[in-house]
């Protein structure tokens, strides 16, 4: 099944890597909250997935994103404190980043933290190799 293009949707829309370890993880966390405003979720990664008119795959896979309900789109920290803005225990940070002056610094740690991604990605996925492979071996000791 298709997933809709964003344009159809009057929701704070959340473009993601799914295929990102490190991004799977903290869009599960604020997945599993009740957000104070229509939220939808598009993860960019599959290939199914119809991104905004005019997009490339790599563009949206590179940073975070987010498409605000009049079609604006924004990226990194500017699309970060939208989407705490939205959630329930995360609005005060959303609220703090749209003070004067905040968004910036918050883009300057962002683009910092992109710089470290590749590396934290490829640790992320070793260790979760490890757990795999030793939950695998445990499971294999037990009888049902």
């Amino acid at each position: 099944m298709k997933t809709p293009p964003p344009d159809s949707c009057d929701a704070l829309t959340v473009l993601y890597d799914g295929a990102c370890p490190l991004c799977r993880r903290e869009v599960g966390v604020y997945r599993d909250l009740d957000p104070l405003e229509p939220l939808r979720w598009l993860d960019v990664s599959a290939l199914d997935a119809q991104l905004p008119e005019g997009a490339d795959r790599a563009t949206y896979m590179a940073r975070f994103h987010v498409r605000q309900a009049d079609g604006t789109m924004l990226s990194g920290a500017a699309a970060f404190v939208a989407l705490w803005s939205a959630l329930p225990g995360w609005r005060w940070l959303g609220r703090f980043g749209r003070l004067p002056g905040v968004t910036p610094v918050l883009e300057l740690m962002y683009r910092f933290f992109l710089r470290l991604r590749p590396r934290l990605q490829r640790f992320t996925i070793a260790l979760e190799r490890k757990k795999s492979s030793s939950d695998q071996s445990g499971s294999k000791g037990k009888s049902g």
